[in-house]
């Protein structure tokens, strides 16, 4: 079993809907959706984990340590840690894929990921050779290949960009069509804001399978 900790808008929420329906899943539960035969391609690699931003990402219970434990310890964090806001959401391409991410300065959203990141580390067992090696440590820059060996993932801290994925990997002379698609599928939340107020703890029962939300709890301060 592996744990993770994501933020997910809630589960009635309309984007929480639209991305749903795009991947052809709903993490909140186990239904998986039918998608166009055009787009189950796109979204085979993301919708195994379900419609999230990563604050958190994929590990293994560190010996000592319970699912339990971790639900309760997420518990006395949600207590005092506030939540963020994103002023208005954009669509990006970060490299070959697509993700919904902030259009604004967001020093809350990277606070409250470095908060999730090093409060929730006790649970994380170290990362096997495999699990680093799947990171490919040789495109990495030299800070990335430190975070990674210290917190089992690189792109935390200053190398932190808060997104929601909509795609896997998509072929240069397709992007601009896609990117069309998107737009047009996600124009009601374009430009809009979105509270950043959740905590998710998102369970894969067997890797590799497709992750779950076992516990949602609100931050303690509801952003404005």
């Amino acid at each position: 079993m592996r744990a993770a900790l994501y933020f997910a808008p809630p589960e009635d929420h309309p984007l929480s809907r639209a991305a749903a329906n795009w991947l052809g899943r709903d993490a909140w539960g186990v239904a998986r959706l039918p998608v166009g035969s055009g787009e189950d391609a796109l979204v085979a690699e993301p919708r195994r984990y379900g419609f999230h931003a990563t604050l958190k990402p994929p590990f293994r219970l560190a010996e000592g340590t319970s699912l339990a434990g971790l639900r309760d310890a997420m518990a006395g964090f949600c207590r005092v840690q506030e939540g963020s806001a994103i002023a208005a959401l954009r669509l990006a391409r970060i490299g070959a894929f697509f993700a919904l991410v902030p259009g604004d300065e967001k020093p809350g959203l990277d606070a409250l990921a470095a908060a999730v990141v090093r409060h929730f580390e006790p649970f994380r067992a170290p990362a096997t050779e495999a699990e680093i090696a799947r990171r490919r440590p040789e495109r990495l820059s030299p800070r990335q290949r430190s975070y990674l060996a210290d917190w089992g993932y690189p792109y935390v801290f200053d190398a932190f960009q808060f997104h929601m994925t909509l795609t896997g990997p998509v072929a240069e002379e397709a992007r601009g069509g896609v990117e069309g698609v998107l737009r047009a599928r996600f124009a009601p939340f374009l430009g809009r804001p979105l509270a950043v107020d959740t905590l998710c703890l998102f369970v894969e029962p067997a890797p590799p399978g497709d992750f779950v939300i076992d516990t949602a709890l609100p931050l303690a301060v509801p952003a404005a």
